[in-house]
């Protein structure tokens, strides 16, 4: 399988041999589970500190005969804190106390990370390379294109160090999909007072190693930016859905062909 190699002005150079790994079978639903997975990596596990409450030397002495007992003293008789010479502090630990502990606090039982198998993850990073050279799942995401997918850049993008550089050399290769993303969509409840939007996604950008490109591209909107080492799946189909359009530096596909 052959790409066309594009200049930084949109010009076409010459053709290149793909890697194998842009020939394999797009999975969808293996591309599905393991973005999925990704996405779970992100999530803030849920529960409150195992010992909260309970760190303290409070404990319950009502036992009549016990030396400092709180029995007949006019006083409750909770756990009260640990104090020289038989005194009784202050009600510690339970529920009704002042920084007691919770009496029904969330568990952190649940399983929120869904793990995937490493060998079913290189299959489907595998199968979400291959289907940004398919037109048609390209084209099913809603990106704009005109060119042979995929597509592939001189290694000189990857020197461009100045965002207006990279946005220009952006443009003459996927003008249609930028102007998509562009103007962006009101973020919903109170960031849409933030004057927050949301951008769709654009174009990925994969590069061989820590370019300057990654830092002058990153604030384009839509424009992710990623080594070739560093590829995942949540990157390569954004929502668990595969076919993003994605763009490669020559240097990129040498590394793509590690994986």
């Amino acid at each position: 399988m052959k790409a066309t190699v594009y200049s930084i002005d949109g010009k076409a150079l010459r053709e290149v041999q793909l890697p194998p790994q842009f020939e394999c079978e797009v999975r969808y639903d293996l591309i599905s589970r393991a973005a999925i997975s990704d996405q779970t990596k992100h999530y803030q596990p849920k529960g409150n500190y195992p010992l909260a409450g309970m760190e303290t030397s409070a404990r319950y002495r009502g036992r009549k005969g016990d030396f400092g007992s709180g029995k007949n003293r006019g006083m409750a008789i909770r756990p009260r804190e640990v104090l020289p010479k038989g005194r009784l502090g202050r009600v510690k630990r339970i529920p009704s106390a002042v920084k007691g502990r919770r009496a029904h606090p969330p568990h952190v039982n649940e399983k929120i990370l869904e793990k995937v198998n490493k060998k079913e993850y290189r299959a489907a990073l595998l199968s979400a390379i291959a289907a940004t050279a398919s037109s048609e799942a390209v084209k099913k995401r809603g990106h704009r294109i005109s060119k042979q997918l995929p597509i592939v850049v001189e290694n000189a993008f990857e020197s461009l160090a100045k965002a207006k550089e990279a946005f220009r050399a952006l443009s003459s290769l996927i003008a249609e999909d930028l102007s998509r993303t562009r103007k962006g969509k009101a973020r919903s409840g109170v960031g849409c007072r933030r004057g927050g939007k949301r951008y769709p996604k654009s174009a990925l950008v994969v590069v061989s190693s820590d370019a300057p490109v990654l830092k002058a591209a990153r604030n384009i909107p839509g424009i992710d930016v990623v080594k070739a080492s560093s590829l995942s799946v949540e990157l390569l189909a954004p929502g668990a859905k595969a076919g993003r359009l994605a763009l490669y530096s020559e240097a990129a596909l040498a590394e793509i062909a590690k994986l």
